[in-house]
């Protein structure tokens, strides 16, 4: 047996734990069966997610197909209503050996997520083919932002103790892993259900610490205002800390934010990358941005586009507005698709433009790269780097000669 096939829609969580599910998978009666691990982040992922589902059963007439994540946690009938579904996991059961089993009278299988109240270490020892390995730290969102739906998919806040996660990064350090990504849900939330309630910025610290093996450090997204000091005195004094952030920012206007129900102020991004800047200077910024939240105005769109310059975004993952059933956003006056799709498209060119403007910034520069695959690496601000030599794994130290649009062009130092 090779393990089922695994279909992952969303985020590095998800990716995560698609690579755990399948390890566990091995031996178990969905050793055979096609996984779908679906996301909740926004409708039209879910529509993805169905569409797939229908799509793969075309194609595999005769395969089991177990359906799984945060859609199927939120909306588990939905799913078992699906002629083509023969299981649905919830987001507690899929991590679970045991629940690998097919029964003719038991479609779904979803507990409560809110009754968690604790996350086991879901190691995976690292991903094949991958030059990083990702390292779940926490899982869960403590908070209620009017327009998410995750928190209901993943439950509450709970953290991985100190000491799994350093064992975990001995673990991919002695696995060949160079570099290693720290993720969860709410990555700064990390440690407050902890004994003692250590912050992520003490994690980092003891981390880099104790696994010197570790060469490069990063954080998949953070929200800025939980930041804490300790991670502040990281970002300036270690070097093995990636200066790469991608923060949850949502919006540049202070009403939609409050409306939103987040926690910072547009002053508080913009205040957060100075801090960083001036303790990294080589720093790069990526940023969460919905586009056409309900009730927006022009006006408090074009806050938005003027927070990419004022806070020096470069690297935007943009969303336009998805009303998620079951959300106090979904009930507010929505505005028109047309409006939403074209802010969006023109939030999307914006970042382009910064990233281009931030790349040509770095021709001239040398870098040392990650190598991801032969020709092909990653800075440690994250900016993908064609290079010409023939060095194929770990790192490679190069000239920056030229950008393109979206990446980096190098040679290799001799």
């Amino acid at each position: 047996m090779n393990g089922p096939k695994i279909v992952t829609f969303g985020c590095r969580l998800n990716a995560y734990e698609s690579e755990a599910m399948r390890r566990r998978a091995e031996n178990t009666e969905l050793a055979d069966a096609i996984i779908v691990n679906t996301c909740a982040v926004t409708a039209e992922a879910v529509r993805q997610a169905r569409q797939a589902i229908r799509k793969l059963r075309r194609e595999n007439p005769n395969a089991r197909i177990v359906v799984t994540g945060c859609a199927a946690q939120t909306a588990p009938q939905s799913f078992a209503d699906m002629a083509e579904v023969d299981l649905v996991l919830g987001n507690g059961e899929k991590l679970k050996p045991e629940n690998y089993r097919f029964a003719p009278d038991e479609k779904i299988r979803v507990s409560d997520i809110m009754a968690l109240k604790e996350t086991a270490p879901q190691f995976v020892g690292g991903f094949e083919g991958r030059a990083r390995a990702f390292l779940q730290i926490q899982n869960g969102c403590d908070h209620r932002c009017t327009f998410c739906i995750i928190p209901f998919g993943r439950g509450n806040s709970r953290s991985i103790g100190m000491g799994a996660v350093i064992e975990e990064a001995k673990n991919l350090a002695a696995n060949g892993y160079g570099e290693i990504v720290l993720t969860g849900v709410d990555l700064t939330s990390y440690g407050a259900d902890l004994p003692g309630s250590p912050r992520l910025g003490a994690l980092v610290k003891k981390l880099l610490k104790l696994v010197p093996e570790v060469k490069r450090l990063r954080l998949s997204s953070i929200d800025s205002i939980e930041a804490d000091e300790e991670l502040m005195r990281a970002i300036g004094e270690e070097e093995r800390l990636m200066p790469h952030f991608h923060i949850s920012a949502q919006a540049g206007d202070d009403m939609i934010l409050k409306r939103m129900k987040r926690r910072h102020t547009r002053a508080d991004t913009v205040r957060f990358c100075e801090a960083v800047r001036k303790l990294r200077p080589d720093v790069a910024f990526g940023a969460d941005l919905i586009a056409g939240f309900p009730t927006e105005t022009d006006e408090m769109f074009e806050n938005t586009m003027k927070l990419v310059d004022d806070a020096g975004l470069s690297n935007l993952h943009v969303f336009p507005f998805s009303p998620r059933e079951g959300t106090p956003a979904a009930r507010m006056p929505l505005i028109p698709r047309e409006i939403v799709k074209n802010r969006a498209k023109r939030l999307r060119t914006k970042g382009e433009a910064a990233l281009q403007a931030r790349l040509e910034s770095l021709v001239g520069s040398v870098q040392d790269l990650l190598i991801e695959k032969p020709g092909l690496g990653r800075t440690a601000c994250f900016a993908e780097t064609e290079f010409s030599g023939n060095a194929e794994e770990g790192f490679v130290r190069a000239k920056i000669v030229k950008a393109g649009t979206d990446r980096l062009f190098a040679e290799v130092m001799p």
